[in-house]
């Protein structure tokens, strides 16, 4: 199978590239053009597989470029987006030039070069504050924040090209996923560098907002399962562990369960206004298992704090730590 996966370079889209390829497909990974010839978190996978992938650098936005890059691929994972939500308050546009324009010209090419399947990432912070618990995919959705507003009109877009074209393609709409490589921007990183950086003090945000976590493995197990999946074809579909956690009883588990002693500080830079914060997110899962028969391994409260445990011995290598000391690698 030729498959393309944007946004490879990024957290997510580094561990598709990898089981992809360990499933034998041609994979042609395309990642952010830019001057220092890095291919992002590409750069640190096993030389072996690398080797197997075809890299090729570019912008979303360049819309020529991406359909010449779509010809002769059977499937599109497209994964690449601005997720920084503190930035997004600032560079609305360029949040709608990559988020939706961007989304546009993967659509486009899909449709001209007559793609099979076209899978499109969207995010649980279309949602907003849950109204109904756990979420459907029926839910209100609600921006509550410039990036969310892009990735509901990156969605909207996708499935009204579904229906005026018949444009083979579905959405996957992760809960906040978090693992190996993820960006220090997001707050389970945010923590765990902190700490491993031996800082007695830790700087967060606001602590009561909860979130359904999903550990990456599963995260990629879900687009894997939805490439083999059918009859999804203008589904949107919720991928999440059906297990709410606030950022608050994180920190009492690294406490208690990790050993780990520290002080919180808030930093009023890492709050969101009241209307813009997201208090809580918590999946169903029902139509993943239903649909394309996925269940997370690390589901519940156990599977959590052996994801977390996973997580942490991931940073604690010092030679993964290091990259956090920068923001190359904050992706």
């Amino acid at each position: 199978m030729n498959i393309l996966v944007t946004g490879a370079c990024g957290f997510i889209g580094s561990h598709l590239v990898e089981k992809l390829v360990k499933q034998n497909h041609n994979v042609r990974a395309f990642t952010f053009y830019n001057a220092r010839n890095s291919y992002g978190w590409l750069d640190n996978i096993d030389k072996r597989i690398l080797r197997d992938i075809h890299l090729i650098s570019g912008d979303v936005r360049d819309y020529d470029f991406l359909n010449q890059q779509t010809k002769k691929i059977d499937i599109i994972f497209h994964l690449a987006a601005l997720i920084g939500i503190p930035y997004s308050y600032q560079a609305v546009k360029s949040y709608i030039d990559t988020n939706i324009t961007g989304t546009y010209n993967i659509l486009n090419a899909a449709k001209i070069n007559e793609i099979s399947k076209t899978f499109i990432t969207s995010t649980s912070e279309v949602y907003g504050t849950a109204k109904k618990i756990p979420i459907l995919e029926s839910h209100l959705l609600n921006a509550q924040s410039p990036y969310a507003a892009s990735k509901i009109g990156a969605d909207q877009l996708a499935l009204s090209f579904h229906k005026s074209y018949g444009l083979p393609l579905t959405i996957i709409r992760p809960f906040n996923t978090f693992g190996p490589r993820q960006s220090a921007r997001a707050i389970i990183p945010t923590i765990i560098t902190q700490i491993l950086q031996n800082k007695n003090v830790i700087k967060l945000g606001n602590l009561t907002p909860t979130r359904d976590f999903t550990y990456i493995e599963d995260t990629v197990s879900a687009f894997l399962s939805a490439m083999k999946a059918k009859k999804i074809s203008g589904e949107v579909i919720n991928i999440g562990s059906k297990f709410e956690i606030s950022v608050k009883d994180i920190l009492e588990i690294l406490n208690k369960d990790f050993g780990y002693h520290f002080e919180i500080k808030i930093d009023k830079k890492r709050v969101r206004g009241k209307k813009s914060e997201v208090y809580r997110l918590f999946a169903s899962n029902a139509k993943a298992a239903k649909f394309l028969g996925w269940h997370p391994k690390y589901g519940g409260l156990k599977g959590f704090k052996k994801a977390l445990q996973k997580t942490i011995h991931w940073f604690s290598d010092p030679k993964n730590l290091k990259y956090y000391n920068s923001d190359i690698y904050n992706i």
